[in-house]
């Protein structure tokens, strides 16, 4: 299964692709950090992650997408940036017609270290080791979307497929 993880954000917003099937180490396709600038119009700012997304989809051909959830901070301002970006991520699978799921932070770094708590640096060195990667991969957002894409991977395949069967017989009920 190839799997799009995303870790949404506005300014720096990590993409990871990884191959793989449950309970066996992965495979990484590829990864980067989508940017945009903070002074620039939200509008654009938006547009270029949509943009970005959709040709991150066509040129890796994702079966599914995960995404991290939002989760509330205390800054209003950075959760509303991050749940702009967490729906255009959503949209991206879902207008390519692929099962989208989302994880919050702590399944993303329970699933890959065990712990629901840990840190940036040891989500970043568990990906590294789990894939067997000969250097850390950065920036964290990146570590991050990869460890989403392994959460999906290890936890959702299941639940994705039931997922990919009631959308595939929604569309056929729609035709």
């Amino acid at each position: 299964m190839r799997v799009l993880g995303i870790d949404p954000g506005l300014t720096r917003c990590g993409v990871g692709v990884v191959d793989g099937v449950p309970g066996r180490p992965g495979t990484l396709v590829a990864y980067q950090v989508v940017r945009s600038e903070p002074d620039e119009d939200i509008a654009l700012r938006l547009l270029h992650l949509d943009r970005s997304l959709a040709e991150l989809v066509e040129r890796h051909r994702p079966e599914q997408v995960a995404v991290e959830r939002v989760f509330s901070q205390h800054n209003a301002r950075t959760v509303m940036g991050t749940a702009q970006a967490s729906a255009v991520a959503i949209l991206a699978g879902a207008r390519a017609g692929l099962p989208v799921q989302t994880y919050t932070p702590s399944e993303v770094k329970a699933a890959v270290t065990g712990s629901g708590v840990a840190d940036k640096a040891q989500v970043t060195a568990m990906v590294t080791r789990l894939l067997k990667l000969d250097a850390p991969p950065k920036p964290a957002d990146a570590a991050d979307a990869i460890a989403i894409a392994i959460c999906h991977i290890w936890r959702g395949g299941t639940r994705a497929r039931i997922q990919a069967a009631a959308v595939a017989a929604a569309r056929r009920s729609s035709r």
